[in-house]
Formats: structure tokens, sequence, C-alpha cells
């Protein structure tokens, strides 16, 4: 694993934005955690994903209004995964941590595992967003080309156009091969991840076979093969376009910055860790009331990352704070206004990386 490490000595950013966050709480008096905002949407999304479920096992219906609710069950898995999983993998759902632990296990009933995306997620990602050799979420390579570090192939001329296609697959290549990859080899991407105890063994593969049972076994039984096949084709490439756009629109946008680290020198960041958090994300749609509360708040991507453990529902208010605080400090601040400008913005800087290097 490549050595970097980040100029902390005075964080007088981060410092002086802290403060200012923690005294907006304060004087609030209210916690940091989720509140009755958050749990209505896990009362909405999740008895939702299990009635549209239940509809599609139960319910003749045509071809075309199956595939249809398929698709609709992937929004709301995503939706799931974005607001009650998200949030709960990072500690914020609730304030008491076995709440937390249980609401994070949704990952599993998706087809994840918690313990290997909050390694991927919480340890590698946030600690190392957007440092081209360790962070696991841009190692698309060779498939896609997402920082100008990377090395540039033939078809990456491609990648505008068959990337959002690729896109799609998210979330079969990561319940199906991802996981089993890291699983096995005990590294996301060049990090070694920490030793696995057996509870989180048993978790792994009893969860599963528990995903298998209910997306591939239960519905072939119920329907037969080929309704099967095509309604969970239907529902997953809904679910992994859904999840892959929102995750590049938050890192791989014009104007967020990238770092290249090799495992030969090791790599001083020359700003503190949340500056660098700052200039490798970007914000889209934050006024949008109905992205923002679909995607669980991960439209305010630069809050998440200053504050990851504080719950998305809080970001719209301590927005004005760190915007600011930024302006006090000279730091540009990603933002697009609307999501539209945001996947234009992806959609530009993947098809100029994809030209080939002169």
């Amino acid at each position: 694993m490549p050595k970097v490490t980040f100029n902390n000595k005075d964080k007088s950013f981060f410092n002086t934005l802290k403060s200012s966050v923690d005294q907006y709480f304060a004087t609030q008096n209210i916690k940091k955690t989720g509140n009755w905002a958050l749990y209505s949407k896990t009362a909405i999304l999740a008895p939702g994903a299990i009635v549209i479920y239940a509809l599609l096992l139960f319910l003749p219906m045509p071809a075309f209004l199956a595939i249809a609710l398929c698709c609709v069950l992937g929004f709301v898995l995503a939706s799931i995964g974005f607001n009650v999983m998200h949030d709960a993998c990072h500690g914020s759902y609730s304030s008491k941590g076995w709440v937390n632990e249980t609401m994070a296990l949704s990952s599993n009933l998706l087809g994840g595992n918690t313990y290997i995306w909050k390694f991927k997620h919480n340890i590698v990602h946030h600690t190392y967003t957007n440092i081209d050799g360790v962070d696991d979420d841009i190692a698309l390579s060779p498939l896609m080309r997402q920082c100008e570090t990377q090395k540039w192939l033939p078809p990456h001329r491609f990648q505008h156009v068959y990337g959002f296609v690729l896109y799609a697959f998210t979330s079969l290549a990561w319940f199906f091969v991802m996981d089993f990859t890291k699983y096995f080899n005990q590294k996301v991407h060049t990090t070694p991840m920490t030793k696995m105890d057996a509870k989180e063994h048993v978790i792994f593969w009893v969860s599963k076979l528990l995903y298998a049972a209910l997306f591939v076994v239960v519905p072939i039984l119920q329907l037969g093969w080929l309704p099967w096949m095509f309604g969970f084709i239907a529902l997953n490439l809904t679910l992994g376009l859904t999840l892959a756009v929102v995750f590049q629109l938050a890192h791989v946008v014009e104007h967020t910055e990238f770092v290249h680290a090799d495992e030969v020198e090791p790599m001083k960041i020359e700003n503190e860790w949340a500056i660098h958090q700052v200039r490798t994300t970007a914000n889209f749609a934050p006024r949008n009331k109905f992205i923002s509360w679909y995607v669980g708040g991960l439209n305010y991507q630069v809050e998440h990352h200053l504050f990851p453990r504080i719950s998305h529902i809080h970001y719209p208010a301590i927005n004005r704070i760190v915007k600011q605080t930024c302006a006090q400090f000279n730091i540009a601040y990603n933002e697009f206004p609307t999501m539209q400008q945001a996947i234009a913005s992806h959609y530009r800087m993947i098809r100029e990386l994809g030209k080939r290097p002169a």
C-alpha cells in the first residue's frame, strides 16, 4: 500500500470549521445523529420495498408492468442504501451503537457486506479521497480512466459512450464479484483489510445465502426462471446505475482534484486532511429538496466528507457554515446547482480523459 500522510500539524481550517459546527448544534440543542426526519424515511422506504417485492411475487400482472415495478424496486433499494445503510455504517443514524449496527446490516440484505463496505468506504475512501493508487472508488482501470495519472488504453476513447452502460452493472459486480474478491484477497485495492473475526465470516456467508434465497431462489420457484431473469436484470441495472451516478458526481467531475501515490516513494500531501476533502469533492443540486431526500443528503458530499459522523439530515443547515469557512480560508468550494449540470460535467470529464494523451 502506498504511504500517504497529510500536513495536519496546524489544522487551522478544520479546527475553525468544527468549532462553528459544534456551536450550531449546541445553540440548536440538537444531536448530530438522525431524528424523526430520517426515521420517517426508513418507515416509508423499508415497508415500500417489502410491499413491492410481495406484489411481484404473488400478484399476477402483465410483463411490462412487472418490469416497471422491478425498476421501481431498484430505485427504492438504492434510496435505502443512500439513507439508511449509509448513515448507519457511519454511525450517524442513531446515538445508540446497537441501532447503527442493526440498520447497517441493510447493506447485507441488499447483497453487499457491511464489514467490507465500512473498510472500503469509511476508512479507505474517506481518508484517501481521489488519491490514485489507494482510493478504491476511482480504481475502475482498465475499464475506465478517471484521472490523468491512470494509464490510457485505446478503448478509453469511447468511455463517455459506454461509461453509463458500465455503471448500470455496478450492483451486480459489487455483490457477485468485488465483494468476493475483497473477501478472499483480504484487501481493498492496495490496502490490506483488518482481520475479520469468526462472527464477520459467518455474517458474510449467511447474508450472501440469504440474498440468493430472497432474490434468486424464491422468485424462480414462484415465477419461473425467465420472468425472474428479466426482473432481476431490470432491478439491478436500475439499482446499479443509480448508485454509480450519485457516487461519480461526488468526485469525478470538473474542478475536483486528484493526487497520485505509488508504492515506491512515501507521499505527504501539503494540505491538512480537511482541505484535501474539500478540494477533491463536489456537491450537486443542493436546493433540490426531492433529490436531497432521495439520495440521503449525498448531494452534500463536501459536508459529508468533512463530517461523516453527522447525519445527512443536518447537511443543508451546516452547508452555509462550511461555505463561509471555506471563503474565510480562500478554499475553492465545488458545487453544481443542478444534477443535470453535474452529470454534464462528469460526461465532459470522462470524454476528455478518454482522449489519447499527448
